[in-house]
């Protein structure tokens, strides 16, 4: 007796089958798509990722990148399922420096060049810096340049590095600063113009080289210093503001730079066993102001026996903008922190 073949699945339900897939363990779709061709094909069909990602809404963090310089910590640490890993550049050569859209930037440590890198796909493209640009602690960004893109599937289009930096005015009588931003278009393969302003201070990011961006044209950078630089790209405009409760810088290193709730920019910052979660307000009558959204007690979310105090406190190491989640770094380890949830993960041991 010769057994009939069992009826194949409608590619509708495959896809369905497919879609309920954890969505933070990447491997778990690759070894689905292995089962036959009809489910390779289903995973290969053109929109099936978009539809994928508006099934499981945001995106879900799979691992952050850092620039320890420590050959036992990987330059990718995952933050999802075990398995899943990526072979990130050498961090002996190139430093992260940021990360938006599905890709990565990295900035060399021999040489005045920058690496874009496409974590999933694998491509990368170098920049070269003008010499000219030869100067102290820049700030950097990396974007998706595509038009009316939403960052689902954006991998392989056209992309924007915005490099922000600060010099003396040498035509000036008195002692003045030049800050000034420019967008490296991998359309056009070159660098645009400047976008300059005048300030009284140097202001430097070494401490806080990654930009934040809010909408499709609004970057923000932090300085050493504790202010904030809005670069509109847009209208060609910079601005520089101060965060809440500015003391001289005295407390620039306990900023994040975040996306509020409602869309806008807003701020993390870290008081010894809280966090507290400022939003910038701007009103068409009145001046800007920053606002205090919310106070976060770590002690309420952290699990017990977490090492977290006046002398031992938790550090904000970033902000993973689209995912809503903050990566803060402990003596019990790194933890992630979602917002909109307050659900709190240990995703790595002591860094």
């Amino acid at each position: 007796t010769v057994c009939a073949s069992p009826p194949a699945l409608p590619n509708e339900l495959i896809e369905e089958i497919l879609f309920r897939l954890p969505p933070d363990d990447p491997a778990c779709l690759l070894r689905a798509s292995l089962i036959c061709k009809a489910w390779s094909h289903t995973a290969s069909r053109p929109g099936f990722r978009r539809r994928l990602h508006k099934h499981h809404g945001a995106a879900p963090v799979l691992g952050f990148l850092h620039d320890w310089d420590d050959e036992r910590i990987p330059h990718f640490v995952p933050t999802a399922a075990p398995s899943f890993s990526l072979a990130a550049p050498d961090w002996r050569s190139w430093r992260a420096i940021d990360c938006r859209h599905g890709r990565a930037l990295f900035r060399s440590k021999d040489s005045w060049e920058l690496l874009v890198w496409e974590p999933i796909t694998g491509a990368q493209q170098r920049l070269a810096l003008p010499p000219a640009f030869e100067i102290f602690s820049p700030g950097y960004a990396v974007f998706c340049a595509a038009d009316g893109c939403d960052h689902r599937d954006c991998l392989g289009g056209p992309f924007g590095v915005a490099f922000v930096f600060c010099i003396e005015d040498e035509d000036a009588d008195d002692e003045t600063y030049v800050t000034s931003v420019r967008v490296y278009s991998s359309e056009h393969g070159t660098w645009g113009q400047l976008i300059s302003m005048h300030s009284e201070f140097m202001i430097s990011f070494e401490n806080s080289s990654s930009g934040l961006l809010i909408g499709r044209s609004l970057l923000y950078f932090l300085s050493d210093g504790g202010s904030i630089l809005e670069c509109d790209l847009a209208r060609h405009g910079l601005t520089e503001f101060d965060a809440p409760n500015h003391e001289s810088g005295s407390n620039a290193e306990r900023f994040t730079l975040m996306v509020s709730e409602d869309g806008g920019l807003g701020l993390c910052e870290e008081l010894d066993v809280r966090l507290k979660l400022w939003t910038r307000e701007v009103s068409d009558r009145t001046d800007a102001r920053w606002v205090l959204n919310r106070v976060i007690h770590l002690h309420n979310l952290l699990p017990k026996g977490t090492r977290v105090n006046a002398e031992t406190r938790l550090i904000v190491l970033g902000f993973a903008e689209g995912a809503n989640v903050i990566f803060a770094n402990t003596f019990s380890g790194l933890f992630t922190i979602k917002l909109q949830s307050d659900r709190v993960k240990k995703v790595a041991p002591v860094i």
